[in-house]
């Protein structure tokens, strides 16, 4: 039976900076609500225990800023977070292999974090005076940012973890804090030319994007998984984006129609027809884009069949 070891067990180095909370009687107020098409940064706390998970005790839990006191600390190769109320309390602590710092990509065969040996990655989630003595699980960073004095700043992880045992029933969760949405969707419709019929998700763990341009037009890239995506979305000519609006397109937009030019793992339209609703845009003082979310639907060749698709950059 794992014993009961709570969150004040020894942990050495691991509060290296200064830790950073959001929520209930915090010193950072929480972030206000945005203008309608601002990115906003994302900080909550969810988990699933399966029947027999000793730590979860096989229920649910969900926590946000306006629910919990939610805080982050540690550093990129240690960190920690942690949610609390005035009933219960969470602790994760994820850890890069000795020696190294977490990056985006995902770390299998995880180790309890504060005696993880060798090459391991650590993985330690306790609550309510629950804890394993050992862990065995994976984990996934989707986002990881640091200020200048290498204190966790951003965080977006998922993990798994299995309590004293391989075959231990699971306990998984989602951990975000101050996070934007990072990442790339899509669905293709049997017959469809370009994405051959099948539907894919990309996220930082596994995948990279880019983007470029401003208000008058992006490019937007995507690589991971063995697959390449690049698009061109632009209003008509002479507009810019406006955050809530769908423009009809075509691969080539007019002074009427607007851009819609979707590629991926070297094939591509001709000619094809569609349309995109912008849902987010952040610009740098420069006018160069920042963050942009984006739906779509895109046909090729005059066809039936769609392409269907999501892109969030940092929105």
């Amino acid at each position: 039976m794992p014993r009961s070891t709570g969150w004040r067990r020894v942990l050495t180095g691991v509060l290296a900076g200064l830790t950073a909370t959001v929520g209930l009687t915090t010193a950072l107020a929480a972030p206000a609500t945005a203008a309608t098409g601002t990115p906003v940064a994302v900080t909550k706390y969810s988990h699933s225990s399966k029947p027999g998970d000793y730590i979860g005790q096989g229920a649910t839990a969900s926590y946000t800023p306006k629910t919990a006191t939610i805080s982050a600390g540690g550093s990129a190769e240690y960190a920690r977070f942690r949610v609390s109320t005035d009933d219960t309390w969470w602790d994760v602590d994820l850890a890069a292999p000795q020696g190294e710092k977490l990056h985006p990509g995902v770390y299998r065969n995880a180790e309890r974090a504060a005696f993880r040996t060798g090459r391991s990655p650590g993985l330690d989630v306790s609550g309510d005076g629950r804890g394993c003595n050992e862990v065995y699980g994976q984990f996934s960073v989707d986002q990881i940012e640091t200020d200048a004095d290498g204190t966790i700043t951003a965080l977006d992880a998922t993990y798994t973890q299995h309590c004293e045992s391989a075959t231990a029933p699971a306990l998984t969760g989602v951990v975000k804090y101050r996070a934007y949405p990072l990442g790339y969707s899509y669905t293709s419709d049997a017959g469809d030319y370009i994405g051959q019929g099948v539907s894919a998700t990309h996220t930082g763990a596994t995948s990279t994007f880019s983007l470029s341009g401003g208000a008058d037009g992006v490019r937007y890239g995507v690589s991971g998984k063995r697959e390449y995506w690049s698009a061109s979305i632009a209003p008509p000519v002479g507009e810019r984006f406006e955050v809530g609006t769908t423009y009809a397109t075509q691969r080539f937009r007019t002074a009427e129609v607007g851009e819609l030019d979707l590629g991926g793992n070297g094939r591509g339209c001709n000619s094809s027809t569609g349309e995109f609703t912008v849902g987010k845009l952040a610009l740098n003082d420069d006018g160069t884009v920042k963050a942009f979310a984006a739906t779509f639907v895109q046909h090729c060749e005059g066809g039936t069949p769609a392409l269907h698709g999501t892109i969030h950059y940092y929105a």
